[in-house]
């Protein structure tokens, strides 16, 4: 098994910004305290393809319903790799829990993006038998998994990321 990345927290400044531009004005002693919290992710079992991600906040979603989810974490990887995510398979077939962009793919050099890579999970309650999705803080509700990518011989491309979400076609 190839070891290729390492995950780390933002910084509480990062953090901190990050949540109250979702969140607006909370007291600052329980963002510190999501924060302090906050799990890396890992993988359950030794055969398990992917890291879960644990959520730094106890959240419940109505069917129809759609939250943004600050991690507080960010991940350094080899290139040449992609981190893939996706909602916790029991959630999926629960309550049809869905990322909002189908699966997120957060590329190497995003780890070195101004926002300091974080990365964020927007999912919504796609239920249509009325379930409510309830997660506790601690608890995994997203799974990243590893995969290798090539490019094309052809390829020449050398502009650099700078920013998060569609910032590569800026």
């Amino acid at each position: 098994m190839k070891r290729i990345a390492k995950f780390h927290k933002v910084s509480f400044e990062r953090y901190l910004k990050d949540w109250e531009n979702l969140f607006g004005d909370e007291p600052r002693d329980v963002i510190e305290k999501n924060y302090n919290d906050i799990q890396l992710p890992k993988r359950a079992t030794k055969g398990s393809a992917g890291y879960d991600f644990f959520s730094p906040q106890h959240f419940s979603l109505e069917p129809g319903r759609t939250i943004t989810i600050p991690t507080g974490i960010r991940v350094e990887m080899e290139e040449g790799w992609v981190l893939k995510c996706y909602p916790r398979s029991g959630l999926g077939f629960k309550f049809r829990l869905q990322l909002n962009n189908t699966v997120g793919i957060i590329d190497s050099d995003y780890f070195y993006s101004d926002n300091e890579g974080h990365i964020f999970v927007k999912i919504t309650n796609d239920s249509n038998e009325g379930k409510i999705v309830n997660v506790n803080k601690g608890v995994a509700f997203v799974q990243g998994i590893f995969v290798e990518y090539g490019i094309t011989y052809d390829d020449d491309v050398s502009e650099e990321r700078n920013g998060g979400f569609g910032s590569t076609t800026k």
